[in-house]
């Protein structure tokens, strides 16, 4: 374990209010905010993200925002050594990092001790090609043959996915899921998870969703498309955006497109709840609990 600490980080299902919370407690621990939303990583990606503005960070420096481009396919291997260096530098410093965000392999790849197979392009390029002239449905058959673990996993119409499981499977010689080991801690850490009644969650997340589309996003993906937004595998792709991107090809109605967004960030956020419900060093907190910031800096400051 890597001294220094603790690093906290705040996790849970999109829409719970791991921002606000991460930008109160960076106030109140002499911390700044790491970013691990694997989508606010994007540049231009603001309102369907939900990324905090400039004013609305109240001069708390946030890192690993806007660092890539819509063409880039996202990379957890290259995320977690640009987040490690700002946890070290911060730890060195004095400062405590506030790890926020929900996607769940990002944090996990900060906290612990894992390692990332590489890419082989000549394989992840034939597997592409596969991909493209078979469909996603027949390498996920492929995928549940050579490793029925990630198989199970992974949703049958997430090409993407699929493809990097098969890939790992190739280069690697061992099973997709072999790749997450126990877990063995990098950094002292406390993670805080916020969660909400269901019921209350949902219609939160489909009143984000409007506010999301009376906010400008048709038009954020609009600005978007001429940079590449389409032929980003993982950007074009997020929740969202990939809907906007059918409503301006004529696929869906506004509505639709609303609709679909709000059901499938309600997917998510089932999928984000059993990640991080697994994980035994998660402290769980009342998100709607007036006292929240409260809670939140006892149990990390009993660390």
């Amino acid at each position: 374990m890597t001294a220094g600490g603790p690093v906290v980080a705040v996790v849970g299902p999109t829409a719970a209010g791991k921002s606000a919370l991460g930008l109160a407690l960076a106030r109140e621990l002499d911390g700044e905010v790491i970013n691990a939303d694997s989508m606010q990583l994007y540049r231009g990606m603001d309102i369907g993200t939900a990324k905090l503005t400039v004013d609305e960070r109240e001069g708390v420096p946030h890192h690993l925002l806007d660092c890539w481009d819509v063409t880039r396919t996202a990379s957890v291997a290259e995320y977690q050594a640009d987040a490690r260096a700002v946890v070290d530098r911060l730890l060195a410093a004095g400062r405590t990092p506030i790890l926020v965000g929900g996607s769940g392999l990002y944090v996990r790849a900060v906290l612990e001790e894992l390692e990332f197979p590489g890419t082989d392009p000549g394989v992840r390029a034939r597997l592409e090609a596969e991909l493209a002239e078979r469909g996603p449905a027949a390498l996920h058959a492929d995928l549940a043959r050579v490793d029925p673990a990630a198989a199970a996993a992974i949703l049958p119409a997430n090409g993407r996915r699929v493809v990097r499981a098969l890939e790992v499977v190739e280069i690697t010689g061992r099973p997709f899921t072999a790749r997450l080991p126990e877990p063995r801690p990098r950094y002292e850490a406390v993670q805080l998870g916020l969660d909400l009644d269901a019921a209350v969650l949902d219609e939160r997340l489909a009143l984000r969703v409007d506010h999301m589309w009376e906010r400008g996003l048709v038009d954020e993906v609009r600005g978007l498309e001429p940079l590449g937004l389409r032929d980003g595998r993982t950007a074009g792709r997020a929740l969202g955006y990939a809907q906007v991107l059918r409503l301006l090809d004529g696929e869906l109605t506004g509505d639709e497109a609303v609709r679909q967004t709000v059901q499938a960030t309600r997917r998510f956020v089932r999928r984000q709840r059993s990640w991080f419900g697994r994980d035994p060093g998660v402290r769980w907190l009342d998100a709607a609990a007036p006292d929240l910031v409260d809670r939140a800096l006892g149990v990390a400051r009993a660390r």
